[in-house]
């Protein structure tokens, strides 16, 4: 079972003609509206890679909540223990796509996401082969839980360092398996002040520090995992994108649930980087993501 205490948003994509410059205004052909919020994403990816799944998470009493848990419930994530929060809003997203290249600026509003909480958390019973797979737009004590609760119960615990806030570096130090892209890793290296010349350097550095499992991804050319116990690297199938939202998300629901099943890394990060590929084939984060048979 994976479980995936995380935000449930409802995003807002425009796509225009390029991304805009502060204080510029920008015209586009199209908008579209559609489940999101990188837990639910993850969530959903987890559930179409094969796994069961169990989403805690929160949404608003209001017109959004509905839409924004949409797929999840027809994609059979278990949502018992996604609660209405009255007095908050769902989260949403604000997301623009270039509409050339398939680049995206997004702004998110965490409304309910915000309450998502400790006991919500501590109300969900965890075992041994069990996957935790938490990311930072819920409150930081709330993951902290979760990470806490996979460790006493023998489960594995994975963090996404997506959206990197202040509090993401104390959040990777108590997960079993670190997942970050090219810049979030970057900004780790510096605020931990991780030695060496190169990336590949500096991710030794954090596992001979921490013992843990990291996870780069590298968008075009793939991911490269380091752990306590080597170093292995996947190259990422050539595409042409037509939007990006999304394809992080995928990658950490569809590794989650092949660590889960059992697989070695190779094979783990190979079937992950190609679900991450084929979410950059469709527009849109959730209805983007792959079925486990697409890939």
């Amino acid at each position: 079972m994976i479980v995936v205490p995380g935000s449930i948003n409802l995003d807002l994509t425009a796509r225009v003609e390029r991304l805009p410059k502060p204080g510029e205004t920008v015209q586009g052909p199209s908008f579209a509206s559609a489940p999101g919020g990188k837990g639910a994403n993850q969530a959903l990816a987890a559930r179409r890679a094969g796994a069961e799944v169990v989403m805690i998470g929160a949404v608003g009493d209001d017109v959004q909540a509905d839409s924004a848990l949409e797929l999840l419930r027809s994609g059979g994530v278990d949502l018992s223990h996604v609660k209405t929060v009255v007095d908050s809003s769902t989260g949403v997203a604000l997301i623009m796509v270039d509409n050339a290249g398939g680049e995206n600026m997004i702004a998110v509003v965490a409304g309910a996401n915000a309450k998502v909480l400790s006991a919500d958390v501590e109300a969900v019973p965890l075992g041994p082969g069990d996957v935790v797979l938490a990311q930072s737009e819920i409150p930081p004590d709330t993951v902290l839980t979760a990470f806490a609760r996979a460790r006493a119960a023998g489960a594995l615990s994975i963090f996404n360092t997506a959206p990197f806030t202040a509090d993401t570096p104390s959040l990777a130090g108590q997960a079993d398996i670190v997942i970050a892209n090219e810049t979030e890793f970057d900004l780790l290296s510096e605020v931990l002040s991780l030695e060496g010349a190169s990336r590949k350097s500096r991710m030794a550095a954090f596992v001979e520090r921490t013992g843990k499992t990291l996870v780069v991804t590298l968008g075009a050319d793939g991911a490269f995992a380091v752990t306590p116990d080597g170093k292995h690297r996947v190259a990422a199938p050539v595409i042409e994108p037509v939007d990006t939202v999304g394809a992080g998300d995928t990658f950490c629901g569809y590794l989650a649930t092949a660590l889960a099943e059992g697989m070695e890394w190779p094979a783990a990060l190979d079937l992950a980087v190609r679900a991450g590929a084929a979410a950059c084939l469709k527009p849109g984060a959730q209805p983007a993501i792959p079925m486990r048979g697409e890939l």
